[in-house]
């Protein structure tokens, strides 16, 4: 674990991790990177659980499994994102400081009040007309795709993955965005790199390919801002221009304020909502009794959604500094001290969920898939539109679909991407 001292440095006069606790948890994070924890990593995160609610990093920092913490923590304005200020402080020579971390240490998701404030302001919100616009542009986008897999179903196996999840994300943020559609297939590769710099405990050569990727999406989004300021037109990089302009009065600003607006939005469209649908098409897959109930009751969609993102969220690991000196259960962190809050396992807690390794659409819902208090996803609205059209039309349309080998997972442990989903007609 190369990367183990870079992550969540600032834990100077903390005490320090027992050599045997620590070696015990080297070993389970060892587990998590490999393809069969990544594929399951559900074990691991009940050994973790089992270690208390907070518990010791051993590369430093704290370890949240509880769900109830977890809750508090992302919804308590005394726990603030690593912005700017704490990732400058960890070090010229920490994954904190890499090019493409500093360039994300300017989006939204990692801003603190007021800035935080000021520029999910500028970002606006999607209101009604927005999303309708996108429900017809998502409804118009998944008849095409399933079309397609149809099609490619009837002459044999096909990759939902490719076919499906991969592409209805990046045509629904793409077409808001005015974004021509020659450009979706290389937008979406950068964004399965750029990830790699919020991963946890990322490797160096995984932070290499974030670095280029972000490089490349800096130039495509710049030369976009620059394009509409030429010639603006009725879409959202045309109003963030305007909305900047009245806030900032150097230009350079305002379209930097632009550019960040318009990665942040892409990144936050993309990656996480491919592999929101991709997981809620294995769980249907894997449990053939559901496709005929959801084909006869339609309404059960939006809590098969819901129980897909308790179950096996997109993002399984979501990380916070303390503001002050302060006490976490009973565990005690200092200022600008990190915590990861391991949302895979606090969605498997048995004190939130009875039963919690069942898959059980009907159950109250209760996750933190889509983070919580002012950080809450703003994209949130647009992600379970996507998987609730797709996942109709799926079961509408197709009859029962079946595995035709076990899907592979992204080299990753924060953020999950199932790379294949290969189905047959079963």
């Amino acid at each position: 674990m190369a990367a183990d001292a870079q992550e969540g440095a600032a834990t100077v006069g903390v005490t320090t991790v027992p050599s045997s606790d620590r070696r015990a948890a080297v070993s389970l994070f060892s587990r998590l990177r490999t393809a069969q924890g990544q594929a399951d990593p559900f074990p691991v995160y009940e050994q973790l659980r089992a270690r208390g609610e907070v518990s010791r990093a051993p590369w430093g920092g704290l370890l949240v499994t509880s769900f109830d913490l977890c809750d508090r923590i992302v919804r308590g304005r005394e726990w603030l994102e690593p912005d700017k200020r704490w990732r400058e402080q960890q070090g010229p020579g920490t994954r904190w400081n890499a090019p493409s971390s500093r360039e994300m240490s300017s989006t939204l998701p990692a801003l603190n009040p007021p800035d935080h404030t000021r520029v999910r302001r500028a970002a606006g919100a999607f209101d009604r007309g927005t999303i309708e616009r996108l429900g017809r542009t998502v409804s118009r986008v998944t008849d095409r795709l399933l079309d397609s897999l149809t099609e490619r179903l009837h002459s044999g196996e096909a990759d939902f993955a490719a076919l499906v999840s991969e592409e209805l994300p990046i045509a629904a943020i793409g077409d808001w965005l005015g974004l021509p559609a020659a450009d979706f297939p290389r937008l979406r590769e950068l964004t399965h790199d750029q990830v790699f710099t919020q991963e946890l405990l990322p490797s160096a050569s995984q932070l290499a390919l974030s670095d280029a990727a972000t490089a490349e999406l800096r130039v495509y989004f710049m030369n976009l801002v620059r394009e509409r300021r030429a010639s603006p037109g009725d879409d959202p990089v045309s109003r963030w221009i305007t909305t900047w302009d009245a806030m900032e009065p150097d230009r350079d600003k305002a379209d930097e304020g632009v550019y960040f607006l318009a990665l942040f939005v892409l990144l936050a469209a993309l990656e996480t909502t491919s592999t929101m649908l991709t997981t809620t098409a294995l769980m249907l897959v894997e449990r053939p009794e559901w496709w005929e109930r959801l084909a006869a009751r339609p309404e059960l969609v939006p809590g098969f959604v819901e129980e897909t993102l308790r179950y096996d969220a997109p993002t399984h690991v979501i990380s916070r500094v303390a503001s002050d000196d302060r006490l976490l259960g009973d565990v005690e962190v200092r200022k600008d001290e990190m915590v990861h809050l391991m949302v895979g396992a606090a969605h498997r807690d048995p004190a939130r969920h009875a039963d919690p390794d069942r898959f059980d659409p009907l159950r109250t819902p209760g996750h933190l898939a889509f983070s919580g208090g002012i950080h809450y996803c703003l994209g949130a609205p647009l992600a379970r539109m996507e998987a609730h059209v797709m996942l109709r039309g799926l079961v509408a349309r197709l009859p029962r679909l079946t595995l035709v080998r076990r899907p592979s997972w992204a080299p990753r442990v924060a953020f999950r991407r199932i790379q294949n989903l290969d189905v047959a007609l079963a």
